[in-house]
């Protein structure tokens, strides 16, 4: 597989995103405890050294599963966390913004990952409706706790997610930024402007909902005639031909696919066995060109 750069670090631009193994609504256990420790296993056999995970995917579940399958952990395994946010008892996502609690959800990740240090943090940015006068917390002082984090060796590279060009652009100015997550795919370009700053400075992008929203009544790509016909003539799927359409956009693009079964594991991971020709593009970006 190919590698790019995040930050200081290398990976395969194949990675693995942990948020589907808890339960249902990405709390409580997994479906199948001893199949999701097969993926992660099976994961890191199949050539991932780049793990996206979250204290709040569970919560603290996807983090102890990881721990669990793969601790002593491979030299090479990168492991990448998100901050910003945590989960009620009902499973909503709050908001999580505040200098402190930004730094005690790194802690809490390096404490129950077992690490010293994690390859890279997001600070996800979030907008709730029922945020307090506490979350109103400006970016730039989100960003200088992230600073001093890393200053502290706590964390190897800073992230942002969910942030538009200017917020990105603040982050690279403020935080030397390393990676950039935000919703893009086939589908939904709308984050272009910000895919291309990331390129031009060497920044890797990993996009979230890299088939389509997950929500309902939104398109997918799964489900768009172009990928299914290029599917069909490639003897691929239509995700692992929406995927390798990533691949092929743009050369900072890392994918983060998950899953909690290992036969789609090893779907998502021969993604990098799919070539798509200039005519396959064509087709399936009518009136673009390839980036």
């Amino acid at each position: 597989m190919d590698m790019y750069s995040l930050g200081t670090l290398s990976v395969h631009r194949i990675g693995f995103g942990a948020m589907q193994l808890p339960g249902r609504g990405v709390m409580g256990p997994p479906r199948d405890r001893d199949e999701a420790i097969a993926v992660l296993r099976r994961a890191v056999e199949l050539g991932v050294d780049h793990i996206d995970t979250a204290q709040f995917y569970g919560p603290d579940v996807s983090n102890e599963l990881i721990r669990e399958a793969l601790y002593p952990y491979p030299e090479n395994l990168v492991l990448v966390s998100k901050v910003g946010a945590f989960r009620d008892e009902g499973g909503g996502w709050l908001p999580g913004q505040r200098p402190d609690q930004l730094r005690s959800a790194v802690e809490d990740n390096l404490r129950s990952l077992g690490i010293d240090q994690l390859g890279a943090v997001n600070l996800r940015l979030t907008d709730h409706p029922e945020s307090g006068a506490d979350q109103r917390v400006s970016l730039e002082d989100q960003l200088a706790e992230m600073v001093a984090l890393r200053d502290e060796g706590k964390i190897a590279g800073v992230g942002i997610s969910t942030a538009d060009r200017a917020q990105v652009q603040q982050a690279i100015d403020q935080a030397d930024i390393v990676c950039v997550q935000n919703a893009f795919s086939l589908v939904d370009q709308k984050d272009e402007d910000v895919l291309d700053l990331c390129h031009e400075r060497g920044i890797a992008y990993v996009p979230y909902f890299p088939l389509g929203s997950a929500f309902p009544n939104t398109p997918k790509v799964t489900d768009n005639a172009a990928v299914r016909a290029v599917a069909e003539r490639l003897g691929a799927t239509p995700a692992q031909v929406g995927l390798a359409w990533l691949l092929a956009h743009r050369d900072n693009i890392l994918l983060i696919p998950g899953t909690s079964r290992v036969a789609h594991l090893e779907q998502n991971m021969a993604v990098g066995e799919v070539t798509l020709s200039p005519e396959d593009i064509a087709e399936l970006e009518p009136g673009t060109a390839a980036g």
